[in-house]
């Protein structure tokens, strides 16, 4: 199998596109990957974030113990292998729908991210865009007695919290208008910026195969570069652990832990090492 997949992804140009299940390895969880069902209740979405005060100060009280757990997750050896693929001039291009950086951890360089970032903060009134380190600090400085427990974090950084744990929490404002703040990710119902859109493909659009990792393709956000990938005859490979919505557009498909099976590919792509078998079974 790696030298199938090597065979697809060797002549350069690869243009990757990831998604949560590169980062469960990182102690982050997926949607609906194996450890997806950390998820219990519905996403926040734009227009609930924007329209109702309480839902909003109930997304800011998770997120701010979420976004700890989030902000000390380090690089696993999946995201090691693609930096060191993108280093020797393999991978063209990186486009993630993951918001954790973790990427760019790792030594990724120009990545486009798709939905944003959760260490950055973006004003709805101004558009005034500030670390969420400062936001952690003044939230910290707004509820000094908050001590909810986490019972379980999300892959966006939101954990589950009982809705009394939240009553008391209080919100901050932006400092330059005093207008809403949200994390600078892209939530359901919202829609990723044009210009982000029209970059990733361009992408494709220039590469020699597009190699997905970790994730579902369940939504069109990501799916719809795979789609194009393969209208246009760009060889589509998908590593994931169980089946995807676009393995129908696939040339192979590999299934197992990314942390182990990228470590492999890259040894055998970049002529680093003796490629050894995966200790996982693997499938087309």
């Amino acid at each position: 199998m790696v030298e199938a997949v090597a065979g697809l992804l060797g002549a350069g140009r690869v243009v990757v596109l990831s998604g949560a299940g590169l980062s469960t390895e990182s102690g982050i969880p997926d949607y609906r990957g194996p450890s997806g069902v950390a998820r219990r209740h519905t996403p926040m979405t734009y227009e609930t974030f924007t329209g109702d005060p309480v839902a909003r100060r109930r997304y800011w009280a998770r997120s701010h113990l979420g976004w700890r757990l989030v902000s000390r997750a380090a690089p696993n050896a999946g995201h090691r292998a693609v930096a060191r693929m993108q280093e020797t001039g393999l991978v063209s291009g990186v486009i993630t729908q993951n918001v954790d950086g973790l990427h760019t951890a790792a030594g990724s360089g120009a990545v486009v991210e798709l939905h944003g970032r959760l260490d950055r903060v973006v004003c709805l009134g101004c558009g005034d865009r500030s670390s969420r380190q400062d936001l952690d600090r003044r939230l910290q400085a707004a509820n000094p007695g908050f001590g909810a427990q986490v019972t379980a974090v999300n892959p966006d950084g939101d954990v589950d919290l009982d809705d009394g744990q939240v009553a008391a929490f209080r919100t901050v404002d932006c400092t330059t208008c005093g207008g809403i703040l949200k994390p600078d990710v892209v939530f359901f119902g919202e829609t990723v910026p044009a210009p982000r859109v029209a970059r990733c493909f361009s992408l494709v659009q220039q590469a020699r195969s597009v190699l997905v990792l970790g994730s579902s393709l369940t939504v069109m956000s990501g799916r719809r570069f795979v789609i194009r990938a393969a209208k246009q005859g760009i060889p589509v490979v998908i590593v994931n652990q169980g089946p995807t919505r676009g393995d129908g557009y696939a040339a192979l498909r590999w299934d197992g832990p990314l942390g182990v099976l990228l470590p492999v590919l890259a040894d055998r792509l970049t002529g680093a090492g003796p490629v050894t078998a995966a200790p996982h079974p693997v499938a087309v």
